[in-house]
């Protein structure tokens, strides 16, 4: 131990130690550790940004790293929305993704929309559930809890369980990658405009047995909505505040609701960046927080366990329960778990480095923001001796 000016510098392992042992407190600020004290390179991190403040990556509204549970990067990018997307939509309300008043921000608020991280967030609570009891198991039947006017019954459809929901496997008729989102035929842009998401999903025909084909749903997403407060009695937003945030100390989130009123739970869940990091690092401690169990190890392993090849969407990643498992890093030797949103929402989680990179955007459109790859290298890259 070395002293210096009066201060007292520890040795660079005992830093980096101390560094390891860091948990973000529920509810305070997250403890911070500079780049080299958490074996990091800052030089990468420090190009990324040139890159965003160039104009590279388009609208990219924030950037966090977090490192052996301690904050090693942080930092926001302002963009006038109200400017940028003026004119594209002249509709009200929450589904207009070109309205600054409810995108990317909630509001004005510091909140902001997480879109398909929000499936993510979903099975996370969905798993709370089912370490409770209050669903028996992945594979209970999906037709028992939407009663007796689901349209298009079959022997496949009567097949259909939550497992298959949870993988994407369900083989409900859906396509939703073919065309933009921006396009009014999307099956997803149709049923947003719909009364009734759930049973327009719902109602779908089959056109596969369930489990064997992977097809990307954002209506599937939405039947976990139905399910949650069917089984529950309560709905997601109010269950995964108290059983989920809560612990986390994610006191203030906004959960949009469908028509109809069930909360969206294919892409309507607002968060701080922070907060987002908290549920990767919540995953990386394999469910428990401050040595209590928030969700359930055997969820989290099969959350993140490859269930499905989703090559038919990005030809490099698997899927679990409804989170990506990218390919590009297992084969070099480190696994990856990733959330991801329209307009460049990221949630990436890396194991086997004990790193949490969160991202938010807002490149919708003709924008594109940062590539996935790109991400993948930074973590390759800062974590390089």
């Amino acid at each position: 131990m070395r002293v210096v000016a009066g201060l007292v510098v520890l040795p660079p392992l005992l830093v980096a130690l101390a560094c390891a042992t860091m948990t973000p407190p529920p509810g305070e600020d997250w403890p911070r550790c500079g780049f080299a004290e958490a074996g990091l390179d800052a030089a990468p991190v420090n190009e990324l940004v040139s890159e965003i403040e160039a104009g590279k990556y388009h609208f990219v509204d924030g950037i966090s790293i977090v490192r052996h549970g301690a904050l090693v990067f942080d930092r926001d990018f302002a963009h006038d929305y109200a400017t940028i997307y003026a004119g594209r939509d002249a509709s009200t309300g929450p589904y207009n993704y070109f309205s600054a008043e409810w995108h990317p921000y909630y509001h004005g608020t510091s909140l902001h929309t997480m879109q398909s991280v929000t499936k993510s967030v979903t099975s996370a609570a969905l798993g709370i559930a089912v370490g409770r009891g209050e669903i028996p198991s992945v594979d209970a039947p999906v037709l028992h809890y939407f009663g007796e006017r689901v349209q298009n019954v079959d022997e496949r459809k009567r097949r259909l369980t939550l497992r298959h929901l949870l993988t994407m496997t369900a083989g409900l008729d859906w396509d939703e990658i073919s065309v933009p989102y921006e396009d009014p035929s999307n099956v997803c842009t149709r049923m947003e405009a719909s009364a009734d998401w759930v049973a327009f999903t719902i109602d779908r025909p089959m056109i596969a047995e369930p489990g064997t084909t992977f097809a990307y749903s954002s209506g599937v997403s939405q039947l976990l909505s139905k399910i949650a407060l069917a089984a529950t009695g309560r709905t997601i937003d109010e269950y995964a505040r108290d059983h989920l945030f809560a612990p986390l100390g994610i006191r203030e989130f906004h959960w949009k609701r469908a028509p109809g009123g069930l909360p969206d739970t294919e892409g309507g869940l607002y968060l701080r960046r922070l907060d987002l990091a908290n549920i990767g690092q919540l995953f990386l401690y394999g469910g428990r927080w401050h040595g209590a169990e928030i969700v359930p190890k055997a969820w989290v392993d099969a959350s993140v366990a490859p269930s499905v090849s989703a090559e038919a969407v990005w030809p490099t990643a698997m899927y679990g329960y409804q989170w990506w498992l990218p390919l590009t890093d297992a084969a070099r030797g480190r696994r990856a778990w990733m959330a991801s949103g329209y307009g460049g929402q990221s949630l990436l989680v890396f194991p086997d480095i004990d790193l949490v990179i969160a991202v938010t955007s807002w490149n919708i459109a003709e924008y594109d923001g940062i590539p996935e790859e790109k991400l993948f290298e930074l973590a390759r890259r800062v974590t390089s001796p």
